[in-house]
């Protein structure tokens, strides 16, 4: 348990469109793995490395377990074709990661929601300069027990009657969230205070960052969280979509009904579909890594971010259950890398209601 602590837009499918155009003008889940392809250095496609095996070294990544899928599976088909490189991806989460970061303990952090001014003042004061790079859309999606037969859609204001600070100790029972749910036990699951996605869904569904009812189950682990609501009829949960999609035969998705009457769509269930549509609001959301870019000098760091950023290895993502950007964007977050522009796009945090385009094009 932890003690801590309407709902805004962000459209990211539109978002990416103005990230491609703002970085062409600037220039499976578990706890800890040990991933293992390298790609050449232009955009063109290919994943072979001008090294090839005769690149050596460690690559050291940390951060959100939302992000970890994604990297472990990057970093095993890297390792196949670089068997002399260790990349080891560890599950802080967002903010624990970014700590690491910033003391320069890792190479690259993972991070389900941009980086924090606070945190990226940290990183200056060590003299840690990063490079900023999204690598995927999620969709956060809300979880309930397959037993339950009455959660099928929750609007975003049920969602906030379930999770702000009000609601704890008083909002206990499915019935109170809404008069025709069974008078049943109301128990929930959620990411702890140092995930991003913690962040993200209390700024999304609460209105504030990090303002939530402290009286729920929390883990960093995204495993221990399914195990809770997989083993509890009346439990509900939230995490990033890979986790439902690795576990869909012990979850049940909720569908989310964003409460904006002029757009007729009503209740929306998480998937590529609906994230490349923007249907799925508010809970759609990109994802990032964050590659130090004194460590981008060493070729093993360099070699490894290039295979992750190359749009020749988006299939990977894919098969974590996450969705792709496209080749163009993809193209331009490589073409970022390499011309080594750091900093932040965001004025700190979630974003959450702040077009990615508008940023992007201001910073330009």
């Amino acid at each position: 348990m932890i003690t801590n602590l309407f709902f805004k837009r962000f459209i990211y499918t539109a978002a990416a469109v103005g990230f491609v155009a703002s970085l062409t003008a600037c220039g499976r889940p578990q706890q800890t793995a040990t991933g293992d392809s390298a790609t050449d250095a232009s955009p063109a496609g290919t994943t072979v490395s001008p090294e090839g095996s005769a690149l050596s070294g460690t690559v050291k990544a940390d951060g959100s377990s939302t992000v970890f899928p994604i990297s472990e599976a990057i970093a095993e088909e890297f390792q196949k074709a670089n068997p002399n490189v260790q990349v080891t991806v560890g599950t802080s989460g967002t903010g624990g990661g970014f700590e690491k970061f910033c003391n320069g303990e890792t190479d690259i952090s993972n991070a389900s929601r941009p980086i924090k001014a606070k945190e990226a003042e940290a990183c200056r004061a060590k003299g840690i300069e990063f490079i900023e790079l999204p690598v995927a859309f999620d969709a956060l999606s809300v979880v309930v027990n397959p037993q339950n037969d009455w959660a099928e859609c929750l609007t975003v204001e049920e969602l906030k009657t379930m999770w702000e600070p009000a609601a704890q100790g008083k909002i206990t029972n499915w019935n109170q969230v809404r008069p025709d749910f069974p008078n049943a036990p109301l128990t929930l699951y959620g990411p702890g205070t140092d995930s991003g996605t913690f962040d993200y869904f209390t700024d999304a569904i609460v209105g504030e960052e990090g303002a939530s009812r402290g009286d729920f189950t929390a883990s960093e682990d995204d495993n221990v969280l399914v195990q809770g609501v997989s083993g509890d009829r009346n439990a509900l949960g939230y995490f990033g979509y890979a986790y439902y999609e690795e576990n869909r035969d012990r979850l049940k998705l909720v569908a989310i009904d964003d409460g904006d009457d002029s757009n007729g769509q009503g209740c929306i269930a998480p998937s590529e579909a609906t994230v490349l549509d923007n249907t799925y609001q508010p809970l759609a959301r990109p994802l990032f890594v964050y590659v130090s870019k004194q460590a981008a000098e060493r070729p093993e760091v360099k070699s490894f971010v290039e295979f992750y950023a190359n749009k020749a290895n988006k299939d990977l993502i894919a098969e974590t259950g996450y969705v792709p950007m496209s080749d163009d964007i993809y193209d331009k977050v490589l073409a970022r890398f390499q011309a080594g522009k750091t900093g932040s796009v965001f004025e700190g945090g979630s974003a959450v209601g702040v077009s990615l385009k508008d940023i992007l094009e201001r910073e330009s």
